[in-house]
């Protein structure tokens, strides 16, 4: 949880290209700009998860995929019966 810590107001002024700077400490940050009303803006900074990657955040894949993860460390791979398992990949047959 990040903390709640406030400044106080600062005057910024708005570059001829629109754009304004609000610090190094947030450089290559993303950042949720809302007009609440004319003149008005929140920003927050935000993680941005692209759609493609949305699956890994769903209700129960984060303790599935622990738990494929802790499986593989208790079983490492060590290729004794790669013949049969590549057969199994090639021929869809078990």
């Amino acid at each position: 949880m990040q903390s709640s810590i406030q400044t106080p107001p600062s005057v910024k002024v708005i570059g001829g290209n629109g754009q304004i700077s609000l610090g190094k400490q947030y450089a290559g940050r993303q950042v949720l700009v809302e007009e609440q009303e004319a003149g008005v803006w929140l920003i927050r900074t935000a993680t941005v998860i692209p759609d493609n990657e949305r699956w890994v955040h769903e209700p129960g894949v984060a303790q599935r995929l622990a738990s494929a993860i802790a499986f593989a460390q208790a079983h490492p791979a060590d290729g004794a019966n790669l013949d049969e398992i590549l057969d199994v990949l090639s021929n869809g047959k078990r």
